[in-house]
């Protein structure tokens, strides 16, 4: 280093390194110093401030960092001369994965190849030269640090040659805009704190945040977990819509919102999208999945680990807020599941909005002019680690996540085909477009609710291209009777009128393949080789039943589908009403279903629902509601609502048996709903054992929780828990009785019941 450097003159070294064997090589490097004419400091941190405000002009800066050369492939040819084993492959593949070792491995990797890690010096520049290039914005420090940083980099491209930009550029290009450091001294005064430790704590926040888009780590990190979903399932993708969106992408960043109910979720969109020239989005994960060595690998590869909670934590809020107008600015596309995590039902769940509140950010501050919301539909026929969520929903605890858990995870998946994994676009949303028709963004409520209904557009665009998959039609089929085997000409029976039924309404589905008894026997039999069904041949023909302690499995499978059928249901229900009462009925259902399912504005409901009354009769409005559902060609209500209906039993009859003044503690309350649900079914009362849901008991607890039944209070509270109790036996009573009429019309019609 001192034949690179003038020690004539003083000089100031910034150094920038993350372990003990990195400070020992660039120790061992530096030129001694001479009557205090050499300063070495950090290269990060306000070390810098004071020693260069006090520097002579003609002070050289420069900065050291270690650079570490690929490590040699080890990899020996074959027999047949055909070139390196895989790991030798990979190693040439990964140049930039496999060049600095973890801290801890540092020292034996040199007594391995002394030669790996060399000393590289930032081309110097003086303190005038660089005041001279400082345009005067934020501080001359911070500006010289990251003029540093740059030229670091150049230097170590000498050594282990051209990359893609790593996460420490985008954090030095957001720290030193101005937008940046105006938040931070906004935020510092707000919170009462010293600007320079808010602004540290922030930096922090973004180097956790910030991931790379390596065009290598992508190849590696892809190829490592590609047959993870390419040898379970066929892709299907429909790409109707990806032609409109390419071109929107042309002028704005897209926010992909796909559906969530698997951890391949997103290597199949991102396979979709990159068959179809769409730029790598930057995938939001939660911290969860942050664990060595997928963690550092998935980071280069543009996965964002996210805190799953940061609600009262200022900084890391505005540091995300910075990143995300960071990324939208520079036209990258996002991507995360509005869930908060997979399913465990196999329908949507409530969407979380608070990520988008910082996309909606980005928008009305002008830092981007428009991003646009992409609803994206990800449904599977089968899915392995749907097992895992059932017992989960009994109440089993769930497996942390980590190296032995993702290779247990990775040796399931690929054991055998799992059948088609379907993708769908819905119509993109503007959300600039939602914020200009909101209410005004200044009041916290009104914007709050405008990202709301945002939300809920976005899970409806989901739904409408979510496809009636074969194995969703047949499991609602061998779920609606109970502890009952079907022969394969009772599912058909069944499944005609479904599949008539979607065909009228022109909704999505994929159950061609149960246009046929070879389609339908090919469906239970894929079901009956993953465990779900199981399937007696011991008499004149075989029976199909869904498996003893698989209900809430098939349950997940049904309900990718139900969302298409919720409608008719409710239509049911209300003709089972005096005709001067449908519409209040309605209205009831709608409150009491409202933390399940996905219902439009009041007006469009009104609307929606006439439509589906006037398919049961045109007359509707004054006709007998028993006839009307004796005559019906199709009834589902007992197919599609029962286990939810039931599950809210569970919770409103342990809610009128409680002393009013005792307070809900969840958790406990949930395990009371799982055990004396239990009994309830062993006892007749309950359908089936999907509705032993933990998820869906919580769904039933918020909606108690919502019509202010939770809360301690006294006798007044007792008497109102009381009646939403009888109004949901009531519904539950009435959806039995649409099971009796569909019943009784079958035993008419083919002389056997179904």
């Amino acid at each position: 280093m001192s034949q690179l450097v003038d020690t004539d003159v003083p000089l100031i070294v910034l150094v920038d390194v993350d372990s003990e064997v990195e400070r020992r090589l660039v120790a061992e490097a530096l030129p001694p110093g001479d009557g205090g004419s050499l300063t070495v400091l950090p290269l990060r941190g306000g070390s810098l401030t004071g020693p260069l405000a006090s520097a002579a002009p003609d002070t050289v800066v420069t900065a050291v960092r270690v650079a570490w050369a690929p490590r040699r492939a080890t990899g020996r040819t074959t027999g047949r001369g055909r070139g390196r084993t895989r790991r030798g492959r990979l190693q040439a593949a990964a140049p930039s994965l496999l060049r600095r070792p973890p801290g801890a491995l540092q020292a034996a990797a040199l007594r391995r190849d002394p030669d790996r890690a060399r000393v590289v010096v930032a081309e110097p520049a003086s303190v005038a030269e660089l005041s001279g290039r400082w345009d005067g914005t934020g501080s001359l420090a911070g500006f010289v640090a990251h003029q540093a940083a740059l030229a670091l980099d150049r230097a170590e491209r000498t050594i282990v040659g051209d990359r893609a930009k790593v996460p420490r550029h985008v954090t030095e290009a957001i720290r030193h805009s101005p937008e940046f450091r105006r938040e931070v001294t906004r935020l510092a005064e707000r919170l009462e704190r010293p600007e320079e430790e808010v602004h540290a704590e922030a930096v922090q926040d973004l180097d956790s945040l910030v991931a790379a888009m390596d065009p290598v780590a992508i190849e590696v990190f892809t190829g490592l977990l590609r047959p993870v979903h390419a040898r379970a399932w066929d892709v299907q993708a429909d790409t109707a819509r990806l032609d409109v969106l390419r071109e929107l992408n042309r002028r704005h960043p897209l926010v992909f919102l796909p559906s969530h109910r698997s951890y391949v979720d997103p290597l199949v969109l991102a396979d979709v999208l990159a068959a179809h020239d769409f730029p790598r989005n930057h995938v939001l994960g939660g911290d969860n999945l942050r664990f060595w060595p997928v963690g550092p690998l998935a980071k280069r590869a543009g996965l964002v680990f996210i805190r799953r909670s940061f609600g009262g934590d200022q900084v890391y809020k505005l540091a995300v807020r910075e990143y995300f107008a960071f990324l939208l600015a520079k036209r990258f596309n996002l991507e995360w599941y509005m869930e908060g995590g997979r399913s465990r039902t196999g329908k949507l769940r409530p969407p979380r909005h608070g990520l988008l509140g910082y996309v909606a950010d980005a928008v009305e501050r002008g830092r981007v002019e428009d991003a646009y919301l992409v609803p994206v539909s990800i449904t599977y026929d089968q899915l392995r680690e749907v097992s895992g969520m059932a017992a989960e929903q009994g109440g089993a605890a769930k497996r942390s996540e980590g190296l032995s858990w993702m290779a247990s995870y990775i040796r399931e998946q690929v054991r055998t085909p799992l059948g088609t994994v379907h993708v769908g676009f819905a119509e993109p949303l503007s959300l600039a477009a939602a914020l200009r028709s909101g209410a005004d963004p200044a009041d916290p409520d009104a914007r709050r609710l405008t990202l709301q209904k945002v939300a809920f557009q976005v899970a409806v665009g989901i739904n409408s291209v979510t496809p009636a998959t074969a194995t969703a039609l047949v499991t609602l089929a061998l779920l609606g009777v109970r502890d009952r085997a079907l022969t394969l000409a009772q599912v058909q029976r069944v499944l005609q009128p479904l599949l008539a039924y979607l065909t009228e309404r022109r909704l999505p589905s994929s159950g061609a393949a149960l246009d046929t008894a070879g389609g339908v026997r090919r469906v239970l039999g894929a079901l009956a080789q993953q465990g779900v069904v199981t399937v007696y041949e011991g008499g004149e023909e075989p029976v199909y039943a869904i498996e003893r302690g698989q209900h809430l499995v098939a349950a997940f499978y049904r309900n990718n589908a139900i969302h298409h059928f919720v409608d008719r249901a409710v239509a049911e229900l209300v003709m089972l009403r005096d005709p001067v009462d449908r519409w209040e009925e309605a209205a009831r259902l709608r409150k009491l279903l409202e933390f399940e399912f996905f219902f439009p504005e009041r007006e469009a409901y009104r609307e929606r629902l006439s439509a589906e009354l006037a398919r049961l009769d045109p007359d509707w409005e004054t006709a007998d509601g028993r006839d009307v559902l004796c005559r019906a060609p199709l009834l589902v209500a007992h197919r599609v609502l029962r286990s939810f209906v039931d599950a809210q039993l569970v919770v409103a009859e342990r809610l009128a048996a409680r002393d009013p003044r005792t307070p809900v503690v969840e958790a406990d309350f949930l395990t009371e709903c799982g055990g004396v649900g239990q009994q309830m079914l062993l006892q007749g009362r309950l359908h089936g054992p999907e509705s032993l849901s933990r998820e869906l008991f919580a769904s039933a607890l918020r909606l108690a929780a919502n019509l202010d039944l939770v809360d301690p209070g006294r006798e007044e509270l007792a008497r109102r828990r009381q009646e939403w109790a009888a109004q949901v036996r009531d519904v539950v009573g009435r959806v039995s009785v649409i099971d009796e009429l569909d019943a009784a019309a079958r035993r008419e019609n083919v002389g056997v019941e179904p």
